[in-house]
């Protein structure tokens, strides 16, 4: 059955490493930088995450996201630029447009921390298959039903844009314009949908019944097909992950 991810498929470290260190790690990506509110410890924590992803061999599949990301955080480097309203000290001026010093400077903090956290976040999605991660979870103690829930949304939705495609490729042999201009485009978005939603319905059923029948609410413990992933190293990175998490707080209590 296809998933829609983002996983790649590559040959490197930052792929063998099991899920739950990545999760530790993104912990690390969000925490730090806000406990230890520094402009040099932001662009150290978005210079790693870089780096692990240029190791991972999927820096590339990052643009259209970064790109997406760049697009939104440029408003907010604009609004907080103009408008923020502890705005004193005058950086520059563009006739009647004045862009202040504090705005900028807290509309950079804003975008390293985002930055920060998307970076952290491709590392998980492009590096791990999302069946690993919730296993390891539901390993973890998490609920099956949880974990069951998480990795419907990754089959559910590429199912039904499979659907949308073979059932616009019918209704097109049967001569239904499905291309043109908005209204041609709206006028066939019912009969494409109907079949879709219906098919949807009738797989959420089936799945329930499959579920059932194969012990899914059953009471006794169950066991695994595959061998949790594990790596190397995993225990050192962790402690060294969570050391650093821990040395932020002590620096912003002492501090």
């Amino acid at each position: 059955m296809k998933s829609i991810s983002l996983y790649v498929n590559r040959n490197s470290f930052v792929h063998d490493v099991d899920p739950i260190t990545k999760l530790i790690y993104i912990a690390f990506a969000i925490l730090v930088p806000i406990i230890v509110p520094s402009f040099t410890i932001s662009f150290i924590c978005v210079g790693i995450s870089l780096v692990l992803l240029a190791f991972a061999k999927v820096l590339r599949k990052t643009v259209p996201v970064f790109s997406f990301v760049f697009l939104v955080l440029i408003t907010v480097v604009i609004i907080q630029g103009l408008f923020k309203p502890e705005n004193e000290t005058v950086l520059f001026q563009l006739g009647p447009i004045t862009m202040y010093q504090e705005g900028l400077l807290f509309a950079l903090t804003i975008t390293l921390r985002v930055l920060t956290i998307v970076s952290a976040f491709m590392i998980l999605v492009l590096t791990t298959k999302p069946s690993e991660l919730v296993e390891s979870l539901v390993r973890k103690g998490m609920s099956p039903s949880i974990g069951y829930m998480i990795v419907s949304v990754f089959q559910i939705i590429p199912e039904m844009m499979a659907a949308v495609s073979t059932i616009t490729d019918a209704q097109r042999a049967r001569g239904m314009e499905t291309e043109g201009s908005f209204f041609v485009r709206f006028k066939a978005f019912l009969p494409l949908m109907g079949p879709v939603v219906l098919g949807a319905l009738i797989n959420t059923k089936e799945r329930a019944m499959a579920l059932e029948v194969r012990g899914f609410n059953s009471q006794v413990q169950k066991t695994y097909l595959y061998e949790e992933k594990t790596y190397a190293y995993s225990r050192l990175i962790r402690a060294l992950l969570l050391l650093a998490i821990a040395g932020a707080l002590v620096w912003r209590i002492l501090s």
